[in-house]
Order: C-alpha cells, then sequence, then structure tokens
C-alpha cells in the first residue's frame, strides 16, 4: 500500500488546545524569530558590505547565518501560523519539504561549524601557515562542501523516510514535522532502515563532534602558553562560544532522533525539539556578534547602527 493512498497530510499537535496559550506560543515565537532575523541579517549585511570582514573567519560565519535564517523559516512562521488560526494541519507534501529542509540547514549548519572550529584551530595553533591553509579556494571548497553534504544528506533521509507507509493514522505529536515522530506512524518494516541510518548519521555527527573537541583542546593548550592576557582572553572568548552552541546542537538533537519516542512525554520532546531546532539560530549571532567589536564597527560604518556602542570612534580605534 502506497503511503501517499494512506496519508494525504498530518496533524501537528503542537503545543496547547488552550486558545490563550496558542497566542502565547505565536508572541513568544514571533519575537524569537525577529530576533533571530534581525541579528543574522545583520551580521550577513556587516561581512557583505564591509571588506576588512572578508577573512576565512567571517566569511564562514556569513555562511552560518544564511543557514540560520533558512533554518529558522523553514519552521517557525507555519508554526505560528498554526497558532493563530488554530489550522494544525500540513500537506503531505509541505511535510516532505519541512523534513528535506529542516535535515539540510541542520546537517549543513553542523559540517559548518565544523569548518570553523579547524578554521580556529589553524589561525591559534599554526599562524604562520594560515594565510597558506585557509586561502580563497580552500575557504570556497569547505563551504560549498557544507552545502553539498546537507544537500546529498537531507535527500536521503527524506527519501527513506517517506518510502514508508504511513497507516498507524496522521497525528505528529510535535509542532513541525520531525522523522522520529513520523517513524511512530509507520506500519511496515521499511522504517527499521530509517532508524538504521539514523543511528549511523548519530556516529558520523559524534565523529564530527569529537573532531570540534579535539581541534579546541589543543586550542586551550596553545591559548595557555600565550602570555599576553589580552590575547588569551580573546582566544578564549571566541572559541568558548562556539563549543557552547555545538554542545547544545549536537546534545539535544542526538537526544531527540535517538530516544525511544515511546519513553518521553510530548511536553520532553517539544522542550528538546526548541533547543536544537530554535534556539541556536537565535544564540549564534548573540554569541558570535554582539561581542565582537569588528562586527559593530563595521555595522555602526556601513548603516549607522549603535546599538551596541556609545562611542562609534573607540570601538573601530580598538581594530
Amino acid at each position: 500500500m502506497s503511503n501517499q493512498t494512506a496519508v494525504t497530510e498530518f496533524l501537528l499537535l503542537g503545543f496547547s488546545d488552550i486558545r490563550e496559550l496558542q497566542i502565547l506560543h505565536f508572541v513568544v515565537f514571533l519575537l524569537l524569530y525577529l530576533i533571530s532575523l534581525l541579528g543574522n541579517l545583520l551580521i550577513i549585511t556587516a561581512i557583505a558590505l564591509d571588506r576588512h570582514l572578508h577573512t576565512p573567519m567571517y566569511f564562514f560565519l556569513m555562511n552560518l547565518s544564511i543557514l540560520d535564517l533558512g533554518s529558522i523559516s523553514v519552521i517557525i512562521p507555519k508554526s505560528m501560523a498554526s497558532s493563530l488560526t488554530n489550522t494544525r494541519l500540513i500537506s503531505y507534501s509541505g511535510c516532505v519539504a519541512q523534513v528535506f529542509l529542516v535535515i539540510f540547514f541542520a546537517s549543513a549548519d553542523f559540517a559548518l561549524l565544523t569548518s570553523m572550529a579547524y578554521d580556529r584551530y589553524v589561525a591559534i595553533c599554526q599562524p604562520l601557515h594560515y594565510e597558506t591553509v585557509m586561502n580563497r579556494t580552500a575557504c570556497v571548497q569547505m563551504a560549498a562542501s557544507a552545502w553539498i553534504i546537507g544537500i546529498l544528506y537531507s535527500a536521503l533521509h527524506t527519501g527513506i523516510t517517506f518510502k514508508i507507509s504511513f497507516c498507524g493514522g496522521n497525528v505528529v505529536d510535535q509542532f513541525f514535522c520531525e522523522i522520529p515522530q513520523l517513524l511512530n506512524l509507520a506500519c511496515s518494516d521499511l522504517y527499521l532502515i530509517e532508524v538504521g541510518f539514523l543511528i549511523f548519521s548519530s556516529f558520523l555527527g559524534l565523529s564530527c563532534f569529537l573532531f570540534i573537541i579535539v581541534s579546541y583542546v589543543q586550542i586551550f593548550k596553545a591559548v595557555l602558553r600565550i602570555p599576553s592576557k589580552q590575547g588569551e582572553h580573546k582566544a578564549f572568548s571566541t572559541c568558548l562560544p562556539h563549543l557552547t552552541v555545538v554542545s547544545l546542537f549536537f546534545s539535544t538533537a542526538t537526544f531527540a532522533y535517538l530516544k525511544p519516542t515511546s519513553s518521553s512525554t510530548s511536553r520532553l520532546n517539544l522542550i528538546v525539539a526548541v533547543l536544537y531546532s530554535v534556539l541556536p539560530p537565535m544564540m549564534n549571532p548573540i554569541i558570535y556578534s554582539m561581542r565582537n567589536k569588528e562586527i559593530k564597527c563595521a555595522l555602526s560604518k556601513q548603516i549607522g547602527w549603535r546599538l551596541f556602542t556609545k562611542n562609534k570612534m573607540s570601538i573601530c580605534l580598538l581594530r
């Protein structure tokens, strides 16, 4: 039996049936979306317009902001519209598209975060070779690889998932189409293939995560040997936030996709989904740019933005 004939649309349960809580959900998600949208757009604008920021670190950061914009735009607007209109249905094709885009942006984002860790490792541990190793061609190839990996990985995940026959109902206990919740609706053994692929994917993700950890261990060792306290502070302020976001994203996403869904409550599923799908795109602009003097100076010069500083010239002189 074809899954298309069994299910033509899905019902996303979301956060609550109570109208007041639905409005609250809409308002909270709207604020989170606007913060993420503004923060990532400002980063992209600053880096694109200021030639002083045309370096590998900021090139990767701009790509990360583009991915974060796409990631949060796939999930939040649909969820807000569902709460506002009290309409929870999503079409079969809409669910396919949402699964593909969620996995694409998440996997490309993680691949790019791995590249950023390598960039920081070379910059701090091998500064004399930095310009040679992280040249323009290498940076473009690394960024393009992250996007291509995301597309291929997502296409494979989506294809396997929607080859499954969904005849166990159409109710998805989540605020977006999430693969573990869709697998609960499976009524054929094909879902075991996707479960196996999820386990294999977790090992790939763990390999990248361990690479990031090892890179930062080497970075921290090098930093501790720096006699300058200012240089030590700058290195730690750059690396620790990066490591925090990577750890939050990897741990919550792995928990969401590998845990037995029957052993967790709906509320826990919702909280974990918010932690790996909504918070990272909002946190990245904050931890990477709000304390970054070069970004703030670029914004001040290019668009007259003085939200984060009282004295524009004092910031620019620190460059």
